[in-house]
């Protein structure tokens, strides 16, 4: 799986896509990422000033990000992925109105593409013709309004990833794809903690596994 991410600020994914599953996962080849910034799609006047959004139309708050840097941006993916065969693509944008994303979706996706292109808005949002011109799908993970689209584009990355074969190592390592449980324990398997006893469940030292998994049903 390949991810190809439009945002202004690129750096913001540095840490987290190096570290732990993902960052294996991209060593190993399993998926690649790869960033287009929209400001290197302006051409700079003088002043070398890139701006990559302007007042709203019909006024309101807030600036709104331009069309015309991120459809560029756009282009450069699709002109790298020209010379590619087989290339199943898919658009994103990221919007508190879109359809919620959940682990069907990410499942979905990893059957169905090869390339995703996930568009990090800022400020009050990107223009609207984006959206129409791509045909992009909006998408959002969760009834609450947040600075940018980093943060849901790492939420999407990780997600989508972890469905493809061998990121994780094991299929049973998949949450659900196997019975599990909210309530988890591990050593020691009495923990004192200000002069109180805190006992594992004596169902899962048992050693009875239909027990233990009816315990994790309920």
């Amino acid at each position: 799986m390949n991810f190809h991410i439009i945002t202004i600020f690129p750096e913001m994914f540095d840490s987290y896509l190096k570290e732990s599953i993902i960052g294996r996962a991209i060593k190993d080849k399993k998926i690649s990422i790869k960033f287009y910034n929209p400001r290197d799609f302006i051409k700079a006047p003088k002043n070398n000033y890139k701006p990559v959004d302007d007042r709203p139309y019909g006024g309101g708050p807030g600036m709104v990000m331009r069309a015309e840097p991120i459809l560029s941006a756009v282009e450069a993916v699709f002109k790298k992925l020209k010379a590619k065969k087989l290339v199943k693509l898919k658009a994103i944008l990221f919007s508190p109105s879109g359809k919620k994303f959940d682990t069907a979706y990410a499942k979905k996706s990893t059957q169905k593409y090869t390339d995703i292109i996930l568009i990090s808005g800022r400020y009050e949002g990107i223009d609207a013709r984006v959206q129409k011109i791509l045909r992009a799908e909006e998408i959002s993970i969760g009834d609450y309004v947040l600075t940018g689209g980093e943060l849901p584009a790492m939420i999407l990355i990780d997600s989508i990833s972890r469905q493809i074969s061998g990121v994780l190592g094991k299929y049973e390592s998949l949450e659900e794809e196997r019975v599990s449980s909210s309530e988890v324990y591990t050593r020691p398997e009495i923990l004192k903690y200000k002069s109180k006893n805190y006992k594992v469940p004596k169902v899962l030292l048992s050693g009875n596994h239909k027990k233990i998994e009816e315990w994790k049903q309920k």
